[in-house]
């Protein structure tokens, strides 16, 4: 269903075209569900062919663009007909208005009918690796990452957290499975950090663990069980230094998480955390504006 092409995009990418093609066919049945594309049907003839572009309405970072072959490609086999896909532009490029991303050639109705799915899909990514950019941006020089959480849009984690990476950010945890965090909740439940600490590193000795401080004493706490990662929640500038002087001459490394915002960022300077946890890259970004128009 997919060309090779953007198969090996994707891949490269490091993205799953079989988990690809599966979300696709899945966004592309959730907008037929209710019938047939009667507006396009009824006003296009069936034999009527165009060249549709891609075009950036505002400066920004793209993603998913081999998410957007993938999706032309996709709709053109259950349409029984032929696309040409012609990516101009590459995951990870900066454009502004007027910027031409992709081109599509094909069966008009065909590309009508997909078109929103294919919009929803990049725009959407595009606004989460242009959010991250500008995390990116306001760090630099720093030496501190900014990172995405499990606050993910629903079935949309693999690809949100591909257009992080993209903005130029790194990934947390994909899920529940491939590290440990301990909350709050897991402390309460547990008796104490320590306790839940040994009781993970008795149960996946081979995984990661991370330990969500409250307090500058939590933070004691979590070094002396043996974290090699803390992540310091909704600290003051002040404690985080005091949290600091604890954690660097110990090599435990620091994340920095709880509301932040570009505004307030600036108000921890000079704290050399290694990460900045930001939710709002996935659960609330902007997407960015992008059309499709006819040559």
């Amino acid at each position: 269903m997919l060309s090779p092409d953007t198969d090996a995009q994707l891949t490269h990418a490091g993205l799953d075209p079989e988990h690809v093609t599966a979300l696709i066919t899945a966004v592309l049945d959730e907008d037929l569900q209710w019938g047939e594309d009667v507006t396009t049907l009824a006003t296009i003839p069936a034999d009527q062919r165009c060249v549709a572009e891609v075009v950036a309405r505002q400066d920004g970072v793209l993603a998913g663009v081999p998410v957007a072959r993938a999706v032309a490609e996709i709709a053109a086999a259950r349409d029984g007909s032929a696309v040409t896909v012609t990516g101009v532009l590459q995951d990870g490029d900066a454009v502004q208005p007027g910027s031409v991303v992709l081109r599509v050639e094909g069966r008009t109705q065909l590309v009508l009918t997909m078109e929103r799915t294919l919009l929803n899909l990049l725009c959407q990514l595009s606004g989460v690796a242009s959010a991250t950019a500008a995390w990116v941006r306001a760090l630099a020089g720093t030496g501190t990452r900014v990172r995405d959480t499990r606050k993910t849009q629903p079935l949309l984690r693999v690809l949100q957290k591909y257009a992080v990476r993209c903005g130029g950010g790194v990934n947390h945890r994909m899920g529940l499975g491939d590290a440990a965090l301990i909350k709050d909740n897991h402390i309460e439940a547990a008796g104490s950090i320590t306790a839940a600490f040994q009781a993970i590193s008795a149960h996946a000795s081979d995984l990661p663990i991370e330990v969500e401080c409250d307090t500058v004493a939590q933070v004691s706490e979590a070094i002396d069980a043996g974290a090699s990662l803390i992540l310091l929640d909704n600290m003051s500038p002040t404690q985080v230094a005091e949290c600091l002087a604890l954690t660097t001459p110990a090599s435990v490394a620091t994340e920095l998480s709880g509301g932040l915002t570009l505004d307030t960022i600036g108000d921890y300077s000079g704290l050399a955390v290694d990460y900045v946890a930001v939710g709002a890259l996935t659960h609330s970004a902007t997407v960015l504006d992008l059309g499709l128009d006819f040559r």
